[in-house]
C-alpha cells in the first residue's frame, strides 16, 4: 500500500501553497497601495466597511489563485496564471472606483453598504476569473 503522503508530495504542497500565499500577499499589498483610503488603519479602528471590503478583496483574489493552482500543469504555470488573475482583479478594483467614485470616502466613513458593494465586486470578478481558468 502506498503512503498517502510522501516527501515528494509534501514538498509539492509546500511549493504550491507557498506560491499561492506569496501571490496573495503581494496582490493584497498592491491593493493596499492603490486604495486612496488606508484599509488596515481603518480596520484597526473598527471600521466595518473597510473590513468587509478588504475581506472581499482577499476572497476575490484567492478564488482565481485556487483555480490557477488546481488547473496548472506546473508551479510556474500556476504562478503565471496567478499573476494574470491579480491583474484582472486590480483592473476590476479600479473599474469599481470609476463607477462609484465616492466609494473610498464612503468606506472611510464606515458606510457598510460601500464595503459590501466593494466586497461583492471583488468576489464576483474573482469567481468569473476562476471559472475562466480552464485547462
Amino acid at each position: 500500500m502506498d503512503a498517502p503522503i510522501n516527501a515528494h508530495s509534501f514538498l509539492n504542497f509546500l511549493a504550491y501553497a507557498g506560491t499561492g500565499i506569496g501571490v496573495l500577499v503581494l496582490a493584497a499589498v498592491a491593493v493596499l497601495l492603490i486604495t486612496p483610503h488606508r484599509e488596515l488603519s481603518l480596520i484597526r479602528e473598527g471600521n466595518t466597511a473597510a473590513a468587509t471590503a478588504f475581506s472581499g478583496t482577499l476572497i476575490g483574489l484567492a478564488l482565481p489563485l485556487h483555480s490557477a493552482i488546481s488547473n496548472s500543469v506546473s508551479l510556474f504555470d500556476a504562478a503565471i496564471w496567478g499573476a494574470v488573475s491579480v491583474v484582472v482583479q486590480l483592473f476590476a478594483f479600479l473599474l469599481a472606483r470609476l463607477v462609484a467614485p465616492k466609494l473610498s470616502q464612503q468606506i472611510t466613513n464606515n458606510q457598510t453598504a460601500a464595503g459590501i458593494f466593494s466586497a461583492g465586486v471583488s468576489i464576483s470578478v474573482g469567481l468569473i476569473n476562476a471559472a475562466a481558468m480552464t485547462p
